[in-house]
């Protein structure tokens, strides 16, 4: 009897801790270190991710669900660790931590390597899956080349003739460079290449089995001289193929050109039939329109709504279960495709032809042009930047900023006084700008609030951005030195 009684609450116990929320068990994934058992704990794990955050900052906070989600998907294989720099300042100090959260990448114990990759679970994920193991994966028998092809992601493959040729020093080399961003082996048997019809020492691209289609191959062969160069070319020029699948964790790469997304209800996990019929409708009129200066992509429209929605104006409902289609270009222009997407493609031929012949409007964010806008800091929107920002006979003081920013509204009283000193110059504007409901301009760097720049007349596609200090008589005598003539100054300060 006394053994059942204690075997019981035992039990409770044990089924109470399995229903603990996920999230609980995923931050029990993340090692926490700390001044005292840094070194000690650290050289245990061959491969080791640690952030190191302050509880304060935002962009840590953001972080943290991702951070805990990749721990659990990554236990077994990669430990990933934190350390809170706010309690722990030595062990940040001696790893040069000067901004949150700082992410690095830890072989035994010693920093190895800075971790500059996505900042998604799944991006975590597959960038440290990467970074376990050896650098190229040796193949043996065609079943292991099979089985290496068969994934989710492209593999490369060298296929040399033994263990020392040259080629496979300088495959190697690469691959530990690039090992990060690609999956690389190798064999040492060009038999295991002959069912693709090798006969010779070369790399194979195999592009993912998921997105295999009629318009293009799904092996590329690479047969020239073979460089950590030349390689990188071939890899980066052939890989994402005629339409690739865009994620969160790419996209950057693929925004390099200008690039046309169809965004709908993609799901390559569960879904690769249906997530390929609209791909493949896509390819079909892509095909058509190949080399001139436009890339192709599809997208899982849930992975990039936010995006949408700020950027394009796109809301929940929008599109249905029809692809919403948009052209992104290098230079930050967009255009959306306003006609249903038709399942023979021919809306998105004529959104092409349109495009191709200059006659699509941009789509712009914009809050409302003001009716009204006698106040002395002229109100600027992205609809009316070209008409006040751009006067080819005014110079402009511009400031770009966000409703929120503390730093900011400590200004407003300031800037405002500047505009008043100069309201009755008639070369002069003080203008600003809502960054976060209008859309930027080209030539505007803004990453921060208030972000001020000046606009001079003969000099518009030069702006010059403003660093100097924030009373009034810095802004006017950084005004007296740089417009295009001598200001006209009023009320109480004329003495200025």
């Amino acid at each position: 009897m006394a053994a059942s009684v204690h075997l019981f609450p035992t039990c409770v116990c044990l089924v109470l801790l399995c229903r603990l929320p996920a999230a609980v068990c995923s931050r029990r994934d993340v090692l926490e270190l700390g001044d005292a058992d840094f070194d000690y704990l650290a050289t245990e794990h061959e491969t080791m991710l640690v952030k190191f955050y302050a509880p304060w900052c935002g962009h840590c906070k953001k972080l943290a669900p991702e951070f805990d989600r990749a721990a659990t998907r990554l236990k077994g294989s990669v430990r990933l660790a934190k350390v809170d720099c706010t309690t722990h300042s030595e062990t940040c100090g001696r790893f040069g931590v000067s901004g949150y959260p700082t992410l690095k990448i830890f072989r035994y114990g010693r920093d190895s390597a800075p971790y500059d990759g996505p900042r998604t679970a799944e991006g975590i994920y597959q960038y440290m899956k990467k970074q376990t193991g050896p650098d190229s994966v040796l193949l043996r028998t065609k079943e292991d080349l099979q089985a290496f092809v068969n994934n989710y992601d492209a593999s490369i493959v060298g296929v040399f003739s033994g263990a020392d040729s040259s080629r496979l020093a300088e495959f190697l080399n690469a691959a530990g460079l690039l090992r990060e961003q690609f999956r690389f082996a190798h064999s040492t048997d060009l038999q295991l290449a002959e069912d693709h019809g090798i006969h010779s020492e070369c790399v194979l691209l195999f592009r993912p089995p998921r997105l295999s289609n009629t318009f293009e191959d799904s092996l590329v062969v690479f047969k020239d001289y073979l460089t950590i160069g030349s390689l990188r070319r071939f890899i980066r020029d052939h890989i994402y193929g005629l339409c690739p699948h865009m994620t969160l964790e790419n996209r950057d790469r693929l925004r390099v050109r200008d690039l046309l997304t169809a965004y709908y209800d993609l799901d390559y996990h569960h879904n690769v039939r249906g997530s390929n019929y609209w791909r493949n409708r896509v390819m079909k009129v892509a095909s058509k329109y190949g080399g001139r200066g436009l890339t192709y992509s599809v997208a899982n429209k849930k992975d990039f709504l936010s995006e949408l929605e700020d950027d394009f104006g796109l809301g929940t409902s929008d599109g249905g279960e029809l692809p919403f289609v948009t052209i992104r270009t290098r230079l930050g222009h967009k255009y959306t495709m306003r006609e249903e997407f038709t399942r023979d493609g021919q809306s998105l031929e004529r959104f092409l032809d349109d495009y191709f012949a200059g006659r699509l409007k941009r789509y712009v964010k914009s809050e409302p042009v003001p009716e009204r806008n006698t106040a002395d800091v002229k109100m600027v929107v992205a609809e009316s930047f070209d008409d006040v920002v751009n006067d080819p006979d005014k110079d402009v003081l511009i400031q770009f900023y966000s409703p929120s920013c503390p730093h900011c509204k400590k200004l407003e009283p300031v800037y405002r006084e500047l505009a008043h000193t100069l309201y009755y110059d008639p070369k002069i504007v003080i203008a600003k700008m809502n960054a976060v409901e209008n859309d930027v301009p080209l030539g505007y760097d803004v990453q921060g609030f208030p972000t001020i720049y000046f606009a001079p007349v003969g000099k518009k596609d030069e702006p010059v951005r403003y660093e100097g200090g924030r009373e009034l008589r810095d802004f006017l005598n950084f005004l007296k030195r740089e417009a295009s003539h001598s200001l006209v100054l009023s009320g109480s300060k004329d003495e200025l």
